[in-house]
């Protein structure tokens, strides 16, 4: 296969095999993980949770059991960022795979695009990241990706659960155990992105990789394309220093002085594992989300000729004004990245994203990739010939309310089906209703979404309108309606 090198490195593996004792020990000593048959394990992207916590090694062990009975074996990419954490994840998870007979491939250090990228180059069974993302640093995940750089649907996330919560692992004989391989093959990425992607403007670039998983590769691709690239957070560190993983105007103050004071044309901030960027424009200024996204996706429609284009139930509905206006056609899907790359390749999209900054370019691969997107966006830019800012401020701007509501998990399921009988008739002139994520109402002017959070015991409300007063309005008549089914449930 590909670049999997058929040796094994000696002492690589005594370490593993250690490793693997002692995990074994743990799971005499400390008891079988017991999966809540009502508890999953996947949320919107991925496994996650606090480390030690809801986050263990034993149940990154029995993740790598189940990935190679899964993939009947073969040979598994592995990557993880920079947590403190994501070594000992890996050791862990790597037995797993290697106790169920799979060959790994140890990548070591990288973004998770770039994972999944070579998981398609290689022509691996799967590959495994270890990374939180935008998490805070005492957070860790495990996220699972198919040989088209795909992340495992719904349904093979719950095979996964399946044979952990069943204890259904493959277990070969001592002589058939896998065996690793250590290899750098970020090259084959940049090389790629060389090829599809000439810069004509030497810019003058500000990159902040928050300490995390894109500190090397990502100043690195920017001066081989020419740019002027100034750096900050730069260095490797899983106790996030400079700032929190999550990328947003409050964490990335400096950034906007520097790009400001240094007279830079764009600043890029990325997300902990580098699946996510956030531009910073020329004046210094956070460029909007929603803005930034719907003005590139109604390039890319542009540039295409139309299209169809995909995003999720919470993107702003300057997304549909922008990108209908140039011919395309908008699905809207799920909240989460899983969800629109999935859309993406079912209806042969020619971009998809959500507003978190989280931007899928399927001509190039299916994960959601921060360092292509910022280059991308770069090459954007000179094809319009306009400033970042410039660029953004052609897309209209309407008010955005979110809330939060707790409400317990064991009752959410209640709340959300009298919602979807009782929210339409609140506003009974609304034009259409979607339930694919909980309740989405599109009104005259705006829409309404109440949706269970995958993570926590709330439901988040979202309300855009064309005004601020019309949706601090929507938004009273919705907390009202929401707490009194909240209140009825829990009786």
């Amino acid at each position: 296969m590909g670049s999997f090198l058929p040796y094994k490195d000696r002492q690589l593996t005594i370490i593993l095999s250690n490793w693997l004792s002692t995990c074994l020990i743990e799971f005499i000593v400390l008891g079988e993980l017991k999966l809540n048959k009502n508890k999953k394990l996947f949320g919107t992207s991925g496994i996650r949770g606090v480390v030690n916590v809801n986050l263990t090694p034993m149940l990154a062990l029995e993740v790598g059991l189940a990935v190679a009975t899964h993939t009947k074996s073969g040979n598994i990419v592995v990557g993880h960022d920079t947590r403190v954490s994501s070594p000992m994840m890996e050791h862990s998870l790597i037995s797993g795979l290697l106790g169920g007979g799979s060959n790994v491939c140890m990548l070591g250090l990288t973004p998770t695009p770039l994972l999944a990228f070579l998981t398609r180059e290689l022509n691996a069974k799967a590959g495994v990241m270890i990374t939180a993302s935008h998490n805070p640093p005492e957070y860790n995940g495990i996220k699972l990706f198919n040989t088209d750089s795909l992340v495992f649907d719904d349904g093979q996330q719950n095979q996964i659960e399946e044979i952990i919560r069943n204890k259904l692992f493959t277990r070969p004989s001592w002589q058939n155990i896998g065996t690793v391989t250590s290899l750098d093959e970020s090259h084959r990425y940049l090389k790629a992105i060389q090829k599809n992607v000439v810069l004509e403007k030497k810019w003058r670039v500000i990159l902040d990789p928050g300490c995390g998983a894109t500190c090397n590769i990502a100043p690195t691709l920017f001066r081989m394309l020419g740019c002027d690239v100034i750096t900050m957070n730069a260095q490797p560190d899983g106790f996030f220093p400079g700032r929190l993983p999550l990328p947003e105007p409050e964490s990335l103050q400096y950034l906007c002085q520097m790009v400001k004071n240094l007279h830079a044309d764009v600043g890029i901030a990325y997300d902990g594992d580098g699946d996510r960027m956030v531009a910073i424009d020329e004046k210094g200024a956070f460029a909007p989300l929603d803005q930034i996204l719907a003005a590139f996706a109604s390039h890319v429609v542009r540039m295409n000729n139309g299209g169809i284009v995909v995003t999720n139930l919470e993107s702003s509905m300057c997304f549909e004004k922008m990108v209908e206006s140039y011919g395309g056609v908008v699905v809207r899907t799920k909240v989460g990245d899983v969800r629109v790359a999935a859309a993406i390749k079912r209806h042969t999209a020619v971009f998809g994203g959500e507003p978190c900054g989280a931007w899928i370019h399927p001509q190039h691969h299916f994960c959601p990739d921060g360092i292509l997107s910022s280059i991308l966006l770069l090459k954007t830019l000179e094809e319009v010939n306009k400033t970042l800012s410039s660029f953004v401020s052609d897309v209209p701007h309407f008010p955005m309310i979110r809330r939060e509501v707790t409400c317990l998990d064991d009752v959410k399921s209640k709340v959300i089906e009298n919602l979807e009988s009782r929210l339409p008739s609140l506003f009974p002139e609304h034009k259409k209703v979607s339930t694919i994520d909980g309740v989405r109402l599109t009104l005259k002017e705006g829409w309404v979404l109440i949706r269970p959070s995958g993570t926590e015991p709330l439901l988040r409300l979202t309300v855009e309108a064309e005004s601020k007063e019309e949706a601090e309005k929507t938004m009273k008549k919705c907390l009202k309606m929401v707490e009194k089914l909240i209140k009825g449930a829990t009786r």
